[in-house]
């Protein structure tokens, strides 16, 4: 193929007058003028200095032009480096000067704070908002509809992905096309998807789950995506007997737990719910069970790799684990001094191999080097173990290990008898400076609803369970656990709150 990722994912479509995008207001997007929109701002992006291999940044909401825009950097060759709308101007500055973009497309509303920014790091700075106006829309309206698609290799980069950065700069994980179209193709097959399928999409499109995962997947099947700006109950709960399947971060799961609406008969027709990008909490998948009648799907993908592993689509659906590597994906536990193999069982970090590994990251051969080994095996910095099913589970970062005392501590061990405790919703498990251990245990938890915590309760029960050394030295409340937009607990932000608890 010419260029296998446009013409696999997008091309395949071109004069489908069949629906592609189902949006709020009632409206309908066929693929076909989904494909004509993305050939005229293909065309413009190159008529703005783009050319195969530059990079285009873009901090826009989500919006079916947003999606065009990256289905248009696929067909012209030009790298997509989609940022988080929550990154501020001074975070935006570095992800555009260090990748090198050529064109910074943001909201008309951030033009001001932004064009210093690009023209410092010598981008051009073009707007597009959330319905579809700006001046990257009106320009390319007087494109023509039909763009000669770039050609471009398998191993030829189509994405830049930047990591959170929560150990330092954020790091550019360069995705290849192989990478993105071994994955999609992969998913399409083991959870079933088929041009019949309806995908409810409320993710957001900057990250791997709602761009890589749900998009190209429904673009592979050829099938229809319900295309929210955002999850919103409300809507979703409205929306969901139009669909069929549904991807998703624990965070939607316990918000439509928690709502007498979301029964049974509303979900009888789904046949598919994932979630992902978070753990989930062995609790909301029996809560989910007992309320639906279906079992939740849980998976496990990071930045640099997209998805690794996955429950069985036939077969039990593990609480608490994700599943297996997925065909074509090997992983294994390894020890993280000396990376040899460990046996099953054990806590070590967790290891992946295949096409959908990353190609390192972008300018920083020596992180690349450090994360990347030479065999192909990426060192993914989570812990984890396989039971003597093969069931993975995840155990916690391996930064967020806590050694006190020269003893390792898992936080989630901990976390799983905090979250069983009465009256505690949630819970994370922090290590803080401690002048003795250098290290000690704190217990976060959030309470259920207004419920009083009985923290002496909470104590004994985790005596009664654990070793001396891994008791929590203390228990604290709050309102919420600090998240990211893609849900996942941020426990950095945790450990610098409480940093100096046990300072003399």
């Amino acid at each position: 193929m010419a260029n296998p990722l446009f013409d696999t994912l997008f091309g395949k479509h071109a004069g489908n007058d069949a629906v592609f995008l189902h949006l709020p207001d009632g409206r309908t997007i066929t693929y076909a003028a989904f494909l004509e929109l993305a050939a005229q701002y293909a065309g413009l992006l190159c008529e703005l200095g783009l050319k195969p291999g530059d990079r285009l940044a873009v901090q826009i909401a989500k919006s079916p032009q947003a999606l065009a825009v990256y289905a248009a950097c696929a067909q012209a060759g030009i790298v997509f480096l989609p940022l988080n709308t929550a990154y501020t101007a001074e975070e935006v500055s570095y992800f555009v000067e260090n990748s090198g973009a050529g064109v910074l497309l943001c909201d008309a509303r951030k033009a001001d704070a932004l064009l210093a920014i690009a023209t410092d790091c010598g981008a051009v700075l073009e707007t597009l908002n959330e319905d579809g106006t700006g001046s990257f829309s009106a320009k390319a309206a007087a494109m023509p509809a039909q763009f000669a698609t770039v050609a471009r290799g398998a191993e030829d980069l189509a994405a830049f992905l930047y990591t959170s950065g929560t150990t330092g700069r954020s790091k550019g994980a360069m995705l290849t096309q192989n990478n993105l179209l071994s994955n999609a193709q992969v998913l399409v097959k083991e959870w079933r998807f088929t041009s019949d399928d309806v995908l409810l999409h409320a993710l957001p499109i900057f990250h791997t789950h709602g761009l890589f995962v749900a998009s190209n997947i429904t673009l592979l099947a050829g099938g229809q995506m319900i295309f929210l700006p955002s999850f919103k109950l409300d809507e979703v709960i409205a929306q969901l007997p139009r669909a069929t399947t549904m991807m998703g971060v624990p965070t939607f799961y316990t918000r439509l737990l928690g709502d007498a609406r979301f029964t049974k008969p509303l979900v009888e027709h789904m046949r598919l719910f994932v979630s992902g990008s978070a753990p989930l909490l062995a609790e909301t998948h029996i809560q989910f069970e007992n309320r639906t009648g279906l079992r939740i799907l849980e998976r496990y993908g990071m930045t640099e790799t997209n998805m690794n592993t996955s429950n069985p689509y036939d077969g039990e659906r593990r609480a608490g684990t994700v599943g297996f590597a997925l065909p074509g994906t090997e992983v294994k536990i390894t020890d993280s001094k000396t990376g040899a193999t460990l046996p099953q069982g054990e806590i070590g970090e967790i290891e992946v191999r295949g096409p959908n590994v990353f190609k390192g990251y972008w300018q920083m051969p020596e992180k690349t080097a450090e994360e990347l080994r030479e065999d192909g095996f990426f060192i993914t910095g989570d812990l984890g173990q396989m039971d003597a099913d093969g069931y993975i589970s995840i155990v916690g970062r391996n930064k967020d290990l806590i050694i006190s005392g020269g003893y390792n501590i898992y936080p989630k061990e901990i976390e799983l008898l905090l979250d069983e405790a009465e009256n505690v919703l949630e819970s994370a498990v922090i290590g803080v400076p401690h002048p003795d251990f250098g290290e000690t245990v704190v217990g976060i938890l959030v309470a259920q609803g207004d419920a009083k915590l009985d923290l002496a309760a909470i104590e004994d029960g985790i005596k009664a369970s654990l070793a001396r050394f891994k008791h929590p030295k203390r228990l604290i409340v709050l309102p919420e656990l600090p998240r990211n937009t893609m849900g996942k607990v941020q426990k950095k932000a945790l450990r610098d709150q409480f940093k100096d608890l046990f300072s003399v």
